[in-house]
């Protein structure tokens, strides 16, 4: 990604976490990256908007994200009233746990969480209620055994709740996805090399040697999406890099993504975004900084 700040996290090699507690009468920091996980936690911002990679989502009052490296995220004003906002956010470095760590039977749920990380993910009123305290007192203590076990209490509560959902896409963040299925990743390598053409189900479902039906099914079942959806996916995912990163225009981006009309790409774009292509682009140049 272009014209952003890659941020130097203020963690030493010896820190486990950091925290820093802001409260300010609006959204101003720009477009920004850095090379750990970040839980950003805010309260008293209905309306305010969400970007991570190519996620756009108005918030309620409150909110409460978490993202891996290196994925580029940012908070906006919008439509957010002047007032006071208040943001904690917890930094955590990439080798806080240990792989082998995460493959104990009991870390899976933290597993879990940390893999979806990579696209970002927003936690839901019941999740956010659930460590709301915890997060509060961590914030107001100097940094012990005890802040570390209550940091790893927020951590797995998180995960362990599933109230959760994915920001951006993978194929915008290029963050690897497990699969499970062979076939299934057949099917993905062969939409993720031809997302530029028409893309039919016959021709798929002879790759796996099913029928259409079956595949339907079975795609389904796996990836818990319809091909139509993932191969859309795919598209809106390299389309919105082509927004943020060329000049190029929304048509010529539209044609070079396999959809066969503007007006069709602008409302997929749009149910899926919330926003429109020329409202994304727009949007993301605002918060870039400028070196």
């Amino acid at each position: 990604m272009g014209n952003l700040i890659i941020e130097i996290p203020p963690i030493g090699e010896r820190d486990c976490y950091y925290i820093q507690e802001r409260y300010k009468p609006c959204f101003n920091y720009p477009l920004h990256k850095h090379n750990v996980y970040e839980f950003n936690f805010v309260e008293h911002c209905k309306g305010a908007r969400r970007i991570v990679g190519d996620s756009v989502e108005v918030l309620g009052e409150y909110d409460l994200a978490f993202m891996g490296c290196n994925l580029e995220h940012v908070w906006e004003q919008y439509e957010c009233k002047p007032g006071i906002i208040h943001e904690i956010t917890i930094m955590i470095p990439a080798d806080f746990f240990s792989p082998n760590f995460l493959e104990k039977n009991c870390m899976k749920p933290v597993k879990d969480m940390f893999e979806n990380a990579q696209v970002g993910i927003a936690f839901g009123m019941r999740a956010i209620m659930t460590v709301y305290d915890r997060i509060n007192q961590i914030v107001s203590s100097e940094p012990s055994f005890g802040t570390v076990q209550t940091l790893l209490s927020i951590i797995y509560d998180l995960a362990a709740s599933g109230d959760y959902h994915t920001l951006a896409s993978s194929h915008y963040s290029h963050a690897e996805v497990p699969v499970t299925s062979r076939r299934i990743q057949k099917l993905k390598d062969y939409i993720d090399a031809h997302f530029n053409e028409e893309i039919r189900i016959e021709v798929l479902a002879d790759m796996v040697g099913m029928t259409p039906n079956a595949l339907s099914r079975f795609f389904k079942q796996r990836t818990n999406r319809s091909i139509s959806n993932y191969i859309n996916e795919v598209r809106l995912g390299h389309a919105t890099n082509m927004l943020a990163d060329s000049t190029m225009s929304i048509a010529e981006i539209s044609y070079r993504c396999g959809f066969n009309t503007i007006s069709n790409f602008n409302r997929i774009f749009k149910n899926v975004k919330e926003i429109t292509p020329k409202e994304f682009r727009e949007s993301y140049k605002k918060n870039i900084f400028l070196i």
